[in-house]
């Protein structure tokens, strides 16, 4: 069997997780802007950061690593402050190296203005050219460093007027959260790719993140979405929201916040995502169904589509695999021999749960393909006598430009296979993807999605788009 790393993972990577929060009596900003952070880590764990401010200062502290390893009491004490931002961060345009970890601070002639990102602006590379061009010194690699350092030549008398006037230029997927010496700015690309919310707090001021688990979590009320093209600006217990850019007629929302992304407990587009999980597995049991003994879920986000196609298919559903939640990051090397076993670093299979049965494996994504056939093998090993997979996603043949890190093209497995192909690759029984109609069917909807990684239809150009690591020759 093919050597397998410690962290790979068939997936594609997380995006990055934003949060900012704004209050009228400035206690404790810095510990709920921790836990609103440790709500959204599984949007990112290379990197987090939190930057305060008290009025006049900017505070910051940023590291690598995870949310409760960067954040202890000590290091939270001294960022006192009205408002902060906070960024948790999986790299997307470039490396995980420090300089690229977020928030960015920088000194303006307008005051401090920190910036935190998730997206990704495809036509960055030309942005930061001019900006080069025009004698602007660059230390980062990140496509946040250029929005910041164009928010701060912008001319304009408040920050929201020089948003107004830079917006124009960013082609891309954004949902940005901006700290001033006095506020919380939010804002979204007029596509809406990626989600942001925001919500009233329970003893006053508001707060904005990625997903709205954060904000149940603060025990926000009031919460709603940021609106596509709309920026949202939070001063202690006063909110303004202004539509800054026409919404695109043709909305672009990421349906992989459905399927793999979210939290089960948030809501992406009115709909709660566990619900919209199970779905998808009753609509893969319609289209695929094989007579089989149990459904099993590659935990954790195939679990609610797991339910979903046992209770369409009547198929018992039980626990296959075990999941090691905290193998993702270890400093210790494995055995050689621990090595060569793959995924059973990260996976234990339940032998008592699948011996003598045939088994249909639920997974929400198939990726590069690294895991599944070491994962069917898992499974066929602990006794299945057969092993069906069934994915809730049609085939990815397309890489992601809007912030979600898939590889290129050629990396891609249903770019290269057929489905027939992947099966003898995998060592399945047979395998299913769920139909791109199927997905929109669980989903809701028909349009209003950017479908682009299965479909190769952008919904805006991306002949700009730049390779992850593009800028990182220039500085090393």
């Amino acid at each position: 069997m093919k050597k397998i790393p410690v962290t790979t993972d068939d997936r594609p990577k997380e995006e990055c997780g934003v949060f900012g929060i704004s209050t009228p009596h400035g206690d404790g900003v810095a510990e709920l802007s921790f836990f609103g952070l440790f709500a959204l880590q599984h949007r990112g764990q290379e990197a987090a950061g939190i930057a305060v401010s008290d009025g006049s200062r900017v505070r910051l502290h940023k590291d690598e690593g995870l949310v409760s390893n960067i954040f202890t009491p000590e290091v939270l004490a001294p960022l006192s402050g009205y408002h902060a931002i906070g960024h948790t961060r999986y790299s997307t345009t470039g490396s995980n190296a420090h300089r690229n970890i977020q928030p960015f601070v920088i000194e303006t002639m307008h005051g401090p203005l920190a910036v935190a990102h998730n997206g990704n602006i495809v036509n960055a590379s030309a942005l930061r050219e001019e900006l080069l061009h025009r004698g602007f010194g660059l230390t980062a690699t990140s496509d946040t460093e250029v929005i910041a350092l164009m928010l701060a030549a912008a001319g304009g008398r408040t920050w929201q007027e020089r948003l107004e006037r830079t917006l124009p230029a960013w082609k891309g997927a954004f949902s940005l959260v901006l700290l001033a010496a006095d506020e919380v700015i939010a804002v979204r690309d007029p596509w809406g790719f990626r989600p942001l919310s925001v919500g009233r707090l329970p003893h006053g001021g508001w707060t904005v993140a990625s997903e709205t688990c954060a904000l149940a979590t603060l025990g926000c009320t009031d919460i709603d979405e940021v609106r596509p093209g709309e920026i949202v600006t939070l001063r202690g217990a006063e909110i303004d929201r202004i539509q800054a850019l026409t919404p695109s007629g043709q909305p672009a929302r990421c349906t992989f916040e459905f399927v793999y992304f979210s939290r089960p407990d948030s809501f992406w587009d009115g709909q709660n995502v566990h619900h919209v999980r199970q779905r998808l597995g009753r609509e893969l049991a319609i289209e695929s169904a094989i007579d089989a003994d149990v459904v099993i879920p590659v935990p954790d986000s195939s679990i609610p589509a797991a339910i979903g196609y046992s209770a369409e298919s009547g198929i018992p559903h039980n626990d296959g695999l075990i999941k090691n939640r905290y193998i993702g990051r270890t400093f210790i090397e494995p055995t050689q021999d621990m090595r060569e076993r793959g995924v059973a670093l990260k996976f234990n299979a339940l032998r008592e749960n699948l011996e003598g049965k045939r088994v249909v494996m639920i997974d929400d994504s198939l990726v590069r393909g690294t895991t599944a056939g070491p994962l069917v093998k898992l499974v066929r090993d602990a006794g299945a006598t057969e092993v069906h997979l069934r994915i809730t996603c049609p085939p990815i043949t397309h890489a992601c430009h809007f912030g979600v890190d898939m590889g290129h093209d050629g990396d891609l497995m249903a770019s290269r296979l057929s489905v027939e192909e992947m099966e003898a690759h995998i060592g399945a029984d047979s395998l299913a993807f769920l139909s791109l109609d199927g997905m929109m069917r669980a989903v809701g909807q028909t349009e209003g999605y950017c479908n682009a990684c299965f479909t190769g239809e952008y919904p805006i150009a991306v002949h700009e788009a730049q390779a992850k690591l593009s800028f990182e020759g220039a500085i090393a």
